[in-house]
């Protein structure tokens, strides 16, 4: 039997999960709608995020001026997350998650489509508007198709 104390611990870890999957879903989500917006929900404001291949980006507006630059020419593109791990203490968080990033740029000659795979590792912190991102390093395990369609 548990006792209250150990029941409200226990319902606040599993909301601290959930709120922590919900920022990586957002993420995925602002990318793929180009809401530059809600992207910037995602980030502390000095965050730093380290995409795998690219200088390491600092502060919540150059991570979305990146992102931007590497979308916006796109005709679509569509992030799949999924086998999602969180560690909390007390307002800090590590969490990993595994993603499949389709990118679609018609007209290429060399092809439309250019996939990555590969795992977010995230450090994550609790404030006044919930949790946020607060460092990011993309990690690829693999790729398919032509690298050009995420070329500016």
């Amino acid at each position: 039997m548990t006792t209250p104390t150990a029941d409200v611990d226990r319902i606040r870890g599993l909301a601290d999960r959930a709120e922590i999957v919900d920022v990586a879903v957002r993420y995925a989500t602002a990318l793929d709608r180009r809401d530059w917006s809600l992207l910037r929900t995602c980030f502390t404001a000095d965050a730093t995020v380290d995409y795998e291949g690219m200088a390491p980006v600092v502060g919540r507006d150059a991570v979305v001026e990146v992102c931007r630059g590497a979308l916006e020419a796109l005709d679509a593109s569509q992030h799949l997350l999924g086998n999602h791990s969180v560690e909390v203490t007390g307002d800090t968080a590590r969490a990993e998650c595994y993603l499949q990033a389709q990118h679609v740029r018609r007209g290429l000659v060399d092809g439309e489509t250019y996939i990555v795979a590969g795992t977010y590792s995230d450090r994550l912190t609790r404030g006044e508007d919930g949790w946020r991102i607060e460092h990011r390093r993309l990690t690829v395990s693999w790729t398919d198709g032509n690298a050009a369609v995420l070329a500016p």
